[in-house]
């Protein structure tokens, strides 16, 4: 009897509809299961390649006035005697530093950047002979009080600082103006697609991608020509400085889709 049905043809047409049905069934479960894995690994900016989109960039910018003054301070020395060198430029620097303290100036505001010993020679007629060495040492300084600023350079100069560059002017802490430039370029951007979408007859769908970027915090202002300068470095009183003002940017570049 089980050789029977084995050759029954209506055993096969059953078999055969089943498989059918079986396969079908684990088809639809794999596309379910694919589905829901793409799912899950979606993110935010991940947008259908079919999905029509409005792209706008826009600027925000706010201006600040410094709070920060940075510079360096440093005292180039030279004796044939290296000790001697070293002696004297140390002295001078410790002096600059107490000078700075007594100027409300922070210990960790006060950081050794430079100490060099340097060999110096003469030429003469192809020959060279040592003449003696070189001690450079500097300083970066953070002024706080920018009020101070001039008199700090002043005091430095007095104290046998002969070397004072790199002057820049920042702010402390810039992330909060950063978001507010930031909020408004998006304020920009959305307005700008609003406007264009009108024009276009469309409406404007949700955000969908969002990048930016921005310029620096800070950036060199010089308010004293150091290089032409007569009061620098040579005991000629305090030079005036002016902070003036820095510009905070955030350049934005968002996409919305279109209904």
């Amino acid at each position: 009897m089980h050789e029977d049905l084995k050759n029954n043809p209506t055993h096969h047409k059953v078999f055969g509809v089943l498989k059918a049905v079986l396969m079908l069934v684990l088809i639809i479960l794999l596309i379910g299961l694919t589905r829901n894995q793409f799912k899950s690994h979606a993110y935010i900016g991940r947008t259908n390649d079919s999905t029509h989109q409005i792209t706008i960039s826009a600027e925000g910018k706010v201006t600040a006035i410094p709070d920060i003054a940075t510079f360096n301070i440093g005292i180039i020395t030279e004796n044939k005697d290296v000790a001697i060198a070293q002696k004297e430029n140390t002295e001078k620097m410790n002096a600059i530093i107490e000078e700075l303290k007594k100027l409300d100036v922070d210990k960790e505001d006060i950081k050794t950047t430079v100490y060099n010993i340097y060999p110096r020679y003469n030429y003469n007629q192809g020959r060279q002979t040592l003449r003696g060495y070189e001690v450079n040492q500097s300083v970066q300084v953070k002024i706080r009080d920018l009020d101070k600023v001039g008199e700090t350079i002043g005091k430095a100069g007095d104290l046998g600082a002969n070397n004072v560059s790199g002057l820049n002017f920042t702010i402390d802490e810039p992330e909060t103006l950063r978001q507010q430039a930031r909020e408004q370029a998006l304020k920009k951007a959305k307005e700008k697609a609003e406007s264009l979408a009108k024009v276009a007859g469309v409406k404007l769908g949700k955000l969908v991608t969002f990048s930016e970027s921005g310029s620096p915090s800070a950036y060199p202002l010089y308010g004293l020509d150091f290089a032409e300068s007569d009061s620098v470095g040579r005991g000629g009183g305090s030079p005036e400085i002016e902070s003036g003002s820095l510009d905070i940017t955030v350049t934005v570049s968002v996409s919305y889709e279109v209904l």
